[in-house]
């Protein structure tokens, strides 16, 4: 069912986002290749971290019992520890150990002073400062216990992530299968990069943008080129596209034109919802679903395609992936440069962000037309301009997402 109703853009993405769901299907593979990847099952930790009562210091471990009363202390030494080589046999009282950072602590003993604080006087070693018990120790645990829980079901692993896992000896962990994203564009007015131009055709960019977008998700890409305009030849593409798919994206072909004729084909298939978006660029969007695969009619222009895919397409298809998607990062700085703005949509500027002295700056990349790829050539960020706002002064407040949270 069409519904045109022009919807702010917080109330699409709650749309969107409550109609999209997780792709079935697990696969297990092992840690070093699962960055990126959305963990299928929670993970307990197998063991704890440190396994043993370890030094933070290089140092000499020694009994707290042994220093009593005002330093400075003097203790024979005893033997050496080592990273992965520690003392075996007891330490005798009134003695202590040398031991470097990481090695293992003696069991009879509980307290490790800093080398810097200590002197070696012949077989003696010299302690010139007052000591507590567990000092300098980390003890069993203190990074994580066993059976505690390590990761959560539903996690995009970072790096951070996969270094833990190792820490932990674990080498495989159980994950979502890679959706599959399928993408074509529409119009018998582009053609590949490569190929020679006819009079009135360009080269398409939105694919390989989209393709680019994608790439840091955990999704196999299905590329369908460009479908001219001909209603059974998008009719076809489409069915194929719903059978091998969990998401098709196409740009173009989902507005008012007589040519437009994706629209009339998803709804055929499946359902569809055209919204007009009350946000600039970005006006016309399409949302539904085939027989089974969810479907993105994103807009033509090649910044109004990015702006709908970053705002609304990739977190969806994070939700698809098995994890929830992130809020983008907002962050306040000062406009040098005004902003012309009409009142009635949401804007997203392209913006250069750089820091100064007096904090966070940002300027717009000049003319802001759909069609400018341009605009993104010195770009970092994005500016975000209230519907109910009207022209930004220079020097005013406003809010910016800067693309390394949106990407």
């Amino acid at each position: 069912m069409l519904n045109e109703s022009r919807l702010d853009l917080d109330q699409a993405l709650d749309a969107i986002l409550a109609d999209a769901r997780p792709a079935s299907g697990e696969e297990r593979v092992a840690v070093a290749a699962a960055l990126g990847r959305v963990l299928a099952r929670s993970i307990d930790a197998p063991v704890s971290l440190p396994p043993f009562a370890a030094s933070a210091m290089d140092g000499y471990a020694l009994r707290r019992g042994d220093v009593d009363g005002e330093p400075p202390y003097r203790l024979r030494l005893a033997g050496t520890s080592y990273a992965g080589h520690p003392v075996d046999a007891p330490t005798p009282p009134g003695s202590c150990v040398r031991i470097f950072t990481g090695a293992p602590v003696p069991a009879d003993l509980d307290t490790v002073v800093i080398q810097e604080n200590c002197a070696v006087e012949g077989d003696r070693i010299r302690i010139d400062v007052r000591v507590a018990a567990g000092d300098n120790i980390r003890p069993v645990g203190h990074d994580i216990a066993a059976g505690q829980r390590l990761l959560d079901r539903g996690r995009r692993l970072n790096a951070f992530d996969v270094g833990w896992l190792a820490a932990c000896g674990i080498a495989h962990v159980d994950v979502h299968t890679r959706p599959v994203v399928g993408l074509f564009s529409t119009g018998d007015e582009l053609i590949d990069a490569g190929t020679a131009p006819r009079p009135g055709q360009i080269f398409d960019s939105n694919r390989r943008t989209l393709i680019s977008l994608l790439a840091p998700l955990p999704v196999a890409v299905k590329d369908y080129g460009i479908v001219p305009d001909r209603r059974e030849r998008i009719r076809d593409v489409l069915e194929q596209a719903d059978a091998e798919c969990d998401v098709v994206l196409t740009t173009g072909g989902v507005s008012v034109g007589d040519a437009d004729w994706v629209k009339d084909v998803v709804s055929e298939i499946g359902r569809l919802r055209i919204w007009k978006l009350n946000i600039k660029p970005g006006k016309p969007l399409a949302y539904g679903r085939l027989s089974r695969a969810a479907f993105f009619g994103l807009p033509g222009n090649p910044v109004s395609t990015i702006v709908t895919a970053l705002m609304l397409a990739l977190p969806a298809i994070e939700r698809v992936c098995g994890t929830e998607p992130s809020p983008p990062l907002t962050v306040p700085a000062t406009l040098r440069g005004a902003i012309r703005h009409q009142p009635g949509r949401e804007e997203f500027q392209r913006g250069r962000l750089s820091a100064g002295d007096d904090g966070l700056q940002v300027a717009a990349t000049g003319d802001q037309s759909s069609n400018r790829l341009a605009s993104f050539a010195d770009a970092n960020c994005l500016i975000r301009i209230p519907k109910d706002c009207g022209d930004v002064a220079d020097g005013s407040r406003v809010r910016v997402l800067p693309f390394r949270g949106l990407i």
